[in-house]
């Protein structure tokens, strides 16, 4: 077994390996971006080391970097979780080459499934049914258009990144006349997140359900599944709600074991090995293979809350070479799980992304609530990254005891100062969609619906409301809340001084403070003893890079945090950004005419794409942002004149 593991990623799922390698008596270490330093996964390692960077390609995805950290701290083996390197082959070759175990399977099997043309032509040669369409990449705009007119995929068509996963580098063409914007957004995100800009074609199936088999191999020739988990509740093909096993009239026994054997089939035929995932759509009865991938999945804890089966553990020892202490008549499956994602995203604004910093913070618990989060109380959700903020957990003995613990949970959960997914999850669960067991698209693509989830609109500053800001979905928020901002007695909670005694000027104790410094890369936490050598113990103050990083300034207790509201509303002449984030296109030009709803901009922020249209017809009197412009929330995009009639 491993003695030391270096955990490459960051957020919930970095925690989560890092308990699970506690429990094995094995050592962490972390590694962290600069917004990331004060991070919860950061904290919670045996050791932390400093990438650098702000973005993930700065940081999380520079494989140099990544494998000089782990000779530097000693680390036997990486773990890469999910996203990032987690499926880059060249990186568990890199990885090989340097004598560090990946814990994930061969190169060669990341190669075979992480290119879906490839996968295709693999599963459709073994026999395993795929979703009719093209199984090489295609080259063009025109050739898309030629394949498709010759028949046998045909209008809706999904266009995909070869390279994709996760929802990113998916796009459906309605009609011929959207096929060069669905094309052009593929290639655009494959390139994007994945460095590969080659698409392929699907028929696209208007309202299937997506049905994912988890699998476990060993190198010693076991091949197991774990049973099914049913992912339909998605926005933008990606998840929102999962939960296993899938409702009993959509799944029964005789299809489970069908849908299992093609996914273990799908393994073999790639010599696979660790934890993985089949992910396939299941429409009128008919299964079809969609992608595998080939890594631990965020919702794999659906699965090991009904088998008792913990595949993060279970992956490390298959690493470390262990064969699987299980076969597949030893997997029962018992009672019911959901899970659901808390995207720091606004549904009633279309799931618009919504950074910010966590003010008042509190968790569900109680019997069969699990909570997996890599956050607290005055955490940073930075737009940099996934909008992830943590993933909840149930279970019970059935779907509907399932559900009614869902929405207990889901009304302890208290977020301040942030909006998330935690009303649309509510609403939700209690539609009758949900209860017959439907994929609630109807409800996800109705934006009159979703508008029926607004927050309240944030109290002006100097209000009511106090630190809780704008969207406190839960808690007072307030100057009293225990380290929501760093207020006093919350011990390090904004990572300044001042956490044990202080002065005490009539006793002539010696003032401590806690700082947390950077030495060659590594995060210590320190204590000084005695007086500051700055007045204000700021000692460290202007410190950048790589050394340690300042303490954010105190309010005094009482002093309320300023308000956070939502974006500016787009009033006037000026059309302002709903977000923090970068200008990936800009479709207007200095002077052009825009209807009213026309298209004039794409930001991406949190991983996401999102549409800036025109709240007025006009003339595009000023332009303000051009293509690689980052964007700050309520910047002026443009501003449209009006025209005489």
């Amino acid at each position: 077994m491993f003695s030391k593991i270096l955990v490459a990623n960051r957020g919930e799922i970095a925690v989560r390996i890092i308990r699970a390698l506690e429990e094995l008596g094995i050592a962490s270490v972390a590694v962290y971006s600069d917004p990331d330093r004060d991070a919860l996964h950061v904290t919670r390692a045996d050791e932390a080391y400093a990438l650098g960077g702000s973005t993930a390609a700065e940081s999380y995805l520079k494989i140099t970097r990544i494998l000089e950290t782990a000779r530097a701290a000693g680390a036997d083996a990486i773990h890469p979780g999910y996203g990032f390197l987690a499926e880059n082959a060249a990186f568990a070759r890199a990885c090989e080459d340097a004598g560090i175990v990946f814990i994930g399977p061969p190169a060669a099997a990341i190669d075979a499934m992480g290119s879906k043309t490839r996968a295709r032509q693999l599963m459709s040669a073994a026999g395993v049914p795929i979703v009719p369409g093209t199984t090489e990449p295609v080259e063009s705009l025109s050739a898309a258009e030629e394949i498709i007119d010759a028949g046998g995929i045909g209008y809706p068509v999904a266009v995909k990144a070869a390279g994709g996963g996760g929802g990113k580098g998916f796009r459906v063409a309605l009609s011929a006349g959207e096929l060069k914007a669905a094309f052009e957004g593929a290639a655009r995100e494959g390139e994007k997140f994945f460095g590969d800009p080659t698409v392929y074609l699907e028929r696209y199936l208007p309202d299937p359900r997506h049905v994912e088999v988890q699998v476990l191999a060993d190198a010693h020739g076991n091949v197991i599944h774990l049973g099914e988990r049913d992912c339909s509740i998605q926005r933008r093909h990606q998840k929102l709600i999962e939960e296993s096993p899938a409702a009993p009239w959509i799944v029964d026994q005789a299809l489970r074991e069908r849908i299992g054997a093609i996914a273990t089939d799908a393994a073999r035929a790639v010599d696979y090995r660790g934890a993985g995932t089949v992910e396939g759509l299941l429409a009128d009865g008919e299964y079809f293979f969609l992608e595998m991938n080939t890594r631990v999945q965020v919702e794999h804890c659906v699965t090991e809350m009904t088998t008792g089966i913990d595949i993060v553990k279970t992956g490390i020892r298959i690493a470390a070479g262990e064969p699987l202490s299980y076969a597949q008549d030893d997997v029962v499956l018992r009672g019911h799980a959901i899970e659901c994602r808390i995207n720091a995203e606004d549904a009633s604004k279309n799931f618009a992304p919504a950074p910010g910093r966590i003010a008042a913070y509190r968790e569900p618990s109680g019997p069969g609530v699990r909570v997996d989060s890599g956050v607290g109380p005055g955490s940073d959700v930075s737009p940099m990254y996934d909008p992830m903020v943590a993933k909840l957990i149930v279970w019970d003995v059935d779907r509907q005891q399932a559900t009614r613990r869902m929405l207990r949970a889901l009304g302890e959960y208290e977020i301040g100062g942030l909006k998330t997914l935690l009303p649309f999850h509510r609403a939700i669960l209690q539609s009758d969609q949900w209860a017959n067991g439907e994929t609630c698209r109807d409800l996800i693509g109705d934006r009159s619906w979703l508008k029926k989830l607004a927050f309240p609109a944030a109290p002006r500053a100097g209000g009511a409301g106090g630190a809780g800001g704008a969207g406190a979905e839960g808690g007072p928020g307030g100057a009293g809340a225990e380290g929501a901002e760093g207020g006093a007695g919350a011990e390090g909670a904004e990572g300044g001084a001042g956490a044990e005694g202080g002065a005490d000027a009539a006793g002539g104790a010696a003032e401590t403070a806690d700082y947390t410094v950077e030495v060659s890369g590594r995060r210590f936490d320190v204590k000084v003893i005695g007086r500051p050598a700055v007045p204000g113990g700021a000692a460290m103050s202007g410190t950048t890079g790589r050394g340690a990083a300042p303490a954010r300034p105190r309010r005094a207790r009482g002093e309320r945090a300023p308000a956070r509201g939502g974006p500016p509303a787009n009033t006037g002449d000026e059309l302002r950004s709903p977000m923090q984030g970068i200008v990936l296109k800009v479709l207007v030009d200095k002077d052009s005419l825009v209807e009213e709803g026309a298209l004039v901009a794409v930001i991406e922020a949190m991983k996401m794409e999102s549409e800036v249209v025109a709240h007025k017809g006009g003339r595009i009197a000023e332009l303000r942002v051009a293509v690689g412009a980052s964007v700050a929330q309520g910047d002026t995009l443009a501003v449209i004149a009006s025209v005489e009639a």
